[in-house]
């Protein structure tokens, strides 16, 4: 008797497993007790996520001199090229001439071009505007090979001090002092691998004290 009970189980338990198999999902979640969203709601919850855009930080560099740019008027071959920002801060751009370029993002200098190509050249200019290489980074005191190096984008302070050629002996590996271009005086920073360096940034490596 204890036998045939026992078959009697396993064949409730296969019949039981084909069932929810046949079933799928929603067998499954009616077997669990949970709710299965119905095929609009599932398009609907797909169709109303955010999008990924760009931040605002990709277009709030300020430019400064011995940045190289790329201007490009669409359809306007004679007005487009690369041009540099030059020492006064300001950059010849076609038919308008030297435009101030120093502190003004890529979308302003963008803007301003469009603006006065409007007002006589073009009846509806479009016009883009990318910065093809930065200014220059400078590092100075205790790294052997003090200068100017070429910026590099995401580059940190610990990788524009090995470009120097790494720390004397003398070196004060803990501390640094950063000089922004737009700024006239250089802070304190601790040196960490995350320390990132800006365009026109001089970072200057004290001494260490015994």
């Amino acid at each position: 008797m204890s036998t045939f009970f026992a078959r009697l189980v396993s064949l409730w338990v296969v019949l039981i497993s084909l069932t929810l198999t046949g079933l799928g999902s929603a067998g499954l979640a009616y077997a669990q007790g949970t709710a299965v969203p119905d095929a609009g709601t599932v398009s609907q919850t797909q169709t109303t996520q955010p999008s990924q855009t760009v931040g605002a930080d990709a277009y709030s560099y300020k430019m400064g001199a011995d940045d190289k740019i790329r201007v490009i008027v669409f359809g306007e071959p004679d007005l487009s090229g690369e041009f540099v920002v030059n020492g006064q801060g300001t950059v010849a751009l076609p038919l308008i001439g030297e435009v101030k370029a120093v502190g003004l993002t890529v979308r302003e200098l963008q803007e301003q071009y469009a603006a006065v190509l409007r007002e006589g050249y073009l009846k509806d200019p479009r016009v883009s505007i990318e910065v093809l290489t930065f200014r220059p980074f400078y590092v100075l005191g205790e790294v052997s090979r003090p200068g100017e190096y070429p910026y590099v984008n995401g580059m940190t302070v610990m990788n524009a001090i090995a470009r120097a050629q790494g720390f004397t002996y003398r070196a004060n590996k803990k501390k640094v002092y950063i000089k922004s271009a737009n700024s006239a005086e250089e802070r304190a920073v601790d040196l960490t691998q995350t320390l990132t360096v800006q365009p026109g940034d001089t970072i200057r490596v004290t001494e260490r004290y015994f």
